[in-house]
């Protein structure tokens, strides 16, 4: 029988967090008309990229270590189908946004809308049953498997972005609590180095 509490989620639940922000803030920007500021273009490829290494990581390295611990489990077999079949009605509806932030659109608030409307379903899916379901059925070696993989596919220059990236606007408790999570190093570059770099970028500024 697998310990849940050696499973630590703490980072993908941050991750989450830190998606819901940053679609919060794109819809206010949109709805202000603020959308054509560089630094809302550079907080929109940021997110972009972010959720796409989120998502490939998941369906690669995760979802398939899963599907061999419950290949004998129907309903949960179904769940991580439910996952897949998200992850691929999120695809166009990011389309939909880049076309409306390219050129003139006159619903691109509503395309925001829907967009942060469907993640958000989509997050909370994973986090009532899929991240539950990920706790009771993987050893620690397989957890550590998976975030291996998605810290080879981010590196040192994308780890760079996305700590501080995290933590931006973050409440205390939980920023010292993903901090946390971290490796002592990796806490000290952000510190000195990362947050004060990604401070100067103005994702998002309008």
């Amino acid at each position: 029988m697998n310990d849940p509490e050696q499973i630590d989620l703490t980072v993908m639940y941050a991750a989450h967090d830190a998606f819901r922000r940053d679609l919060e803030r794109l819809e206010a920007v949109v709805e202000a008309g603020r959308a054509g500021s560089p630094h809302v273009r550079a907080g929109w490829e940021n997110f972009k990229h972010q959720l796409h290494i989120h998502h490939t990581a998941e369906d690669t390295a995760l979802w398939p270590r899963v599907e061999r611990a419950v290949r004998r489990r129907p309903q949960d077999l179904a769940l991580l189908e439910d996952m897949a079949d998200e992850h691929a009605l999120i695809d166009p509806l990011l389309a939909a946004v880049d076309d409306g932030l390219s050129g003139p659109a006159d619903d691109l608030a509503a395309r925001v809308r829907e967009l942060r409307a469907s993640l958000g379903r989509h997050l909370a899916h994973e986090e009532m049953s899929a991240l539950p379901l990920i706790r009771s059925t993987l050893t620690p070696k397989e957890w550590a498997g998976f975030t291996a993989d998605i810290r080879a596919r981010q590196g040192i220059k994308g780890a760079a972005v996305f700590v501080p990236w995290v933590v931006d606007g973050i409440k205390p408790t939980d920023r010292s609590r993903f901090l946390a999570a971290l490796p002592p190093p990796v806490r000290v570059l952000n510190r000195v180095t990362w947050e004060p770099r990604y401070r100067r970028l103005r994702l998002w500024a309008v």
